[in-house]
């Protein structure tokens, strides 16, 4: 069977692991979920105990979460290197120490922001003060990647890799949360302009969206979550 990543709207750090699947080049399967309303449903956790995305199902039906397990799925069966390296090389090191920061700190420094986004009985103060600390860590973990980006096309040379995947699920979040412009950081700008132009990324945004027909792309079509649950769930 194909394998089928269950990825979140809107706008899920989910999103890079449909543009990896479309790097990769090989058939799968979506399931489109909605974080605010069918996520947090008690059958969801059949899927994922802890009601998160993303979640995928591999093409042994077996279910993995966790977006680092995801990607060592993916990374394992990248025969032809499209999205990864020889696992040995340092250009595979790289990679990986490139992911963990941007899966861990970067990613977790959003945490407050959203909270404070999510907390409709929450106390204007307490929302006020998660902005305030939210907005210096998101601009801190941005100060850093911009260090650690090297004059190249993307993270790790002229095409992306599952760094990138990663990244380009969560970098937007800047843009979405106000926190500052984009430009404070052009090395991290550019990149961004690169990913957000190409075709795996415009086609899994369409996806994530809504659109039904984004145009070609190796999804051989959408699951419905309930269809999902009854035949992977635990």
């Amino acid at each position: 069977m194909d394998p089928i990543l269950i990825y979140g709207f809107p706008m899920g750090s989910s999103m890079g692991l449909v543009a990896a699947l479309e790097w990769l080049g090989k058939p799968y399967r979506l399931c489109r979920v909605d974080m605010l309303g069918e996520m947090r449903s008690p059958s969801y956790a059949r899927i994922n105990p802890r009601h998160e995305t993303p979640a995928f199902i591999t093409d042994e039906g077996a279910v993995l979460t966790e977006t680092m397990a995801i990607a060592a799925w993916l990374e394992a069966r990248d025969v032809e290197r499209r999205i990864s390296f020889d696992p040995l090389s340092r250009q595979a090191d790289r990679m990986h120490q490139l992911m963990a920061f941007v899966n861990t700190g970067f990613t977790a420094a959003f945490a407050p922001l959203w909270a404070a986004m999510e907390g409709e009985a929450m106390e204007p103060a307490m929302k006020s003060a998660l902005r305030d600390f939210g907005r210096r860590k998101v601009i801190e973990r941005h100060d850093k990647l911009e260090e650690l980006i090297e004059g190249m096309r993307f993270l790790l040379g002229d095409r992306p890799t599952l760094a990138d995947a990663l990244l380009t699920g969560v970098a937007r979040w800047l843009d979405f949360h106000a926190v500052a412009e984009r430009s404070r950081w052009p090395k991290l700008a550019a990149l961004r302009e690169r990913l957000e132009a190409d075709p795996a990324v415009v086609y899994g945004t369409a996806l994530e969206d809504g659109v039904s027909d984004p145009g070609a792309g190796f999804c051989a079509g959408h699951c419905a979550l309930a269809d999902i649950i009854a035949r992977f769930g635990k």
